[in-house]
C-alpha cells in the first residue's frame, strides 16, 4: 500500500468515509484499497486512526442468507444457556460468572426463599 494523505480529526474530505459511516449507509468497502485516513491526537498516547474508503467505489451489503441467520441464532441460544445446570438462563450468561446467576450464587437463592 503507497503512502496515503492523512487529515486531522473531523477534517476528512467529502466522497470518503470509514467503515462504520459505510455500514450505517448499507455500504461496504468491497475490497478496495485504503484511501486516506484521518487521526485523532491523544495526549500522552498515540492518536487514533481510522482508514477512509471512497464511498463512490463501496459496494452494497451482501444479504444474511437463511443459514447465516440459522448459525446466528444457534450461537445466541448457546450464549443463554447455563453450563452448569443446562437451563435456557433468559439473558445472556456474563462471560465473567461462566454460568447463570443462581448456579453461581446458590446461598444467596436459599437465603431469599
Amino acid at each position: 500500500m503507497a503512502s496515503v494523505p492523512v487529515y486531522p480529526w473531523k477534517f476528512a474530505p467529502d466522497g470518503l468515509a470509514t467503515r462504520r459511516q459505510l455500514r450505517a449507509q448499507g455500504l461496504r468497502p468491497g475490497g478496495q484499497d485504503v484511501a486516506g485516513q484521518i487521526e485523532r491526537p491523544r495526549r500522552r498516547r498515540p492518536p487514533l486512526v481510522a482508514y477512509l474508503y471512497r464511498i463512490e467505489q463501496a459496494k452494497p451489503v451482501r444479504p444474511m442468507t437463511p443459514a447465516k441467520w440459522a448459525g446466528l441464532a444457534k450461537a445466541n441460544a448457546a450464549r443463554r444457556m447455563c453450563p452448569q445446570c443446562h437451563v435456557d438462563a433468559g439473558y445472556v450468561i456474563p462471560v465473567s460468572l461462566g454460568m447463570c446467576v443462581p448456579c453461581a450464587y446458590p446461598a444467596d437463592e436459599q437465603r431469599a426463599a
